[in-house]
């Protein structure tokens, strides 16, 4: 169970964040409304939420799950692989000070970002793409491994990120698409298979017994309540512009 989320304003430097998307130009306002109802919904789901300003000099930023992973006995600091957001992890650092003890980080040649990173009990895989590197995932499993905790990489080939494909919902269930149904390593899920037309609702996430989905995904909504779970809908199309999703916009704990 969680208990805390932290989540980041978008800026309206947020028009200039990467992305590998064909859908346009994100509209500050609307992403900033989405981002309001995305918070109440994790409010909703009892947690209680950190609110930071938004960080105008790095216009990725409110996509916080990239910088930092959270354990229930350390914290790991990410070493982004994309250059532009190497300075977004100082100030997260600041906060996660306020709530652990034990904050360890990644460092060069090493990257890692948390979009990456998906938590199965004590267990973590980690997705080698173009922002975490081999280097990086050995680091992570290494300071896992000091807390009695464990970890394994899985090598991705189409998708930006591990997560972006892939979110475990609890109870050995398994939420895939595409290159991710036929991977040998997770097997021995359960998988609840999205459609390729839906890809994007793979990205979802297990919140206290509740699982926020992206809204406009009817069959993948169907397939997730089938399997007994209640859902969330929003809306988080701006920043779908951007290749980013419901686990990237915070860090639960």
């Amino acid at each position: 169970m969680f208990i805390k989320a932290i989540v980041r304003k978008p800026g309206k430097s947020l028009v200039n964040g990467l992305s590998s998307a064909d859908l346009g130009i994100p509209n500050y306002k609307k992403a900033l409304a989405q981002h309001a109802e995305y918070t109440k919904a994790l409010e909703s789901c009892g947690l209680e939420v950190v609110v930071m300003e938004e960080v105008e000099e790095y216009p990725d930023s409110t996509f916080i799950e990239d910088a930092a992973l959270l354990t229930a006995d350390c914290a790991i600091i990410t070493n982004p692989g994309a250059p532009s957001r190497k300075g977004e992890i100082a100030n997260v650092k600041t906060i996660l000070g306020r709530y652990y003890v034990n904050i360890e980080e990644v460092s060069a040649p090493g990257t890692v970002e948390g979009g990456d990173i998906m938590m199965v009990g004590s267990h973590f895989y980690i997705g080698l793409s173009e922002r975490t590197n081999l280097n990086g995932a050995n680091q992570v499993i290494t300071i896992l491994e000091k807390y009695g905790m464990s970890g394994s990489v899985i090598e991705l080939k189409k998708v930006l990120h591990l997560k972006t494909g892939i979110s475990y919902l609890e109870e050995n269930n398994l939420v895939a698409s595409g290159e991710f149904l036929k991977k040998e390593e997770l097997q021995s899920f359960n998988i609840l298979e999205i459609d390729g037309d839906e890809s994007y609702a793979a990205n979802c996430i297990w919140v206290n017994n509740k699982v926020l989905i992206p809204k406009g995904y009817p069959k993948a909504k169907n397939t997730i309540e089938s399997a007994g779970y209640s859902t969330i809908e929003i809306d988080v199309s701006e920043f779908q512009k951007l290749d980013g999703g419901l686990s990237c916009l915070s860090l639960r704990f």
